[in-house]
């Protein structure tokens, strides 16, 4: 393919070669998403990049548990149930302790996101151009328009962790972030947030570890409350604490 569109044609459209053993772990943290789950685990399939698909229902009571029941005997799906509700954070670390592959990343439930975009994320990782790779939503057009409180909201968030934190970040709040597993491991004893701070933590102690990150644009489409998004605004507050006590005080 290089040969007849040419090195930067292929750059510019994430075309490269996987290594031949390569296997993404794609960490999927679940709490009552029994109408969306199904779903994803079909569009991270159709993906076509070799990966096993870590589900972690944390605890969910809208029948999630038994949809994901479904997919035991999936090759490739790997299951783990919560007894009861613990966050997005701990069913991250629960994650990242079952993670096998050479890179993770973390795909929320809620079809919010595009795994399609995973190549442009891998892309600079496996070309040795940086350590972590985060998907931001407002890199370009090609996306769903936000409510402007919502963009507003997650721009002063990012600017305020960007101060706090030391690394200037356009969507510090992202679903999509992606690094080689041992990246995960080094820090996941260290981690703390049990519920959204987890995104403001685990950049935190990244940047202090000295890795090199990069964002890529990524496709993004907003979710309502009515269709069940999870995170309001006391999550916002605890985003700012978490900016200070992780990022200002460097706890």
């Amino acid at each position: 393919m290089e040969s007849q569109l040419g090195k930067s044609v292929c750059r510019q459209l994430s075309i490269f070669s996987l290594p031949d053993d390569f296997i993404l772990s794609v960490i999927v943290p679940i709490y009552n998403e029994n109408g969306t789950v199904s779903g994803v685990v079909e569009r991270l399939q159709q993906t076509g990049i070799p990966m096993e698909i870590i589900m972690v229902d944390d605890g969910s009571t809208d029948g999630t548990s038994e949809a994901l029941d479904e997919y035991v005997s999936t090759a490739g799906v790997r299951i783990c149930h919560h007894p009861e509700n613990r966050g997005k954070g701990a069913a991250i670390r629960t994650g990242i302790g079952m993670a096998t592959g050479q890179i993770v990343v973390i795909q929320d439930a809620d079809q919010e996101y595009d795994p399609n975009d995973f190549r442009f994320l891998l892309q600079p990782i496996l070309a040795g151009e940086a350590d972590v790779a985060y998907g931001t939503r407002y890199g370009h057009c090609d996306r769903q328009l936000s409510p402007w409180w919502h963009q507003t909201v997650n721009h002063g968030i990012s600017l305020l962790a960007s101060i706090g934190i030391g690394l200037r970040l356009s969507d510090v709040e992202t679903c999509y972030k992606m690094s080689k597993r041992e990246n995960f491991e080094a820090i996941v004893d260290q981690l703390h947030e049990q519920r959204f701070g987890i995104e403001i933590e685990l950049t935190a102690r990244w940047v202090r570890n000295g890795l090199i990150f990069t964002e890529r644009p990524i496709r993004y489409r907003h979710r309502w409350y009515d269709e069940g998004k999870k995170i309001g605004w006391k999550d916002g507050l605890s985003a700012l604490r978490c900016i200070f006590k992780y990022g200002f005080f460097r706890r």
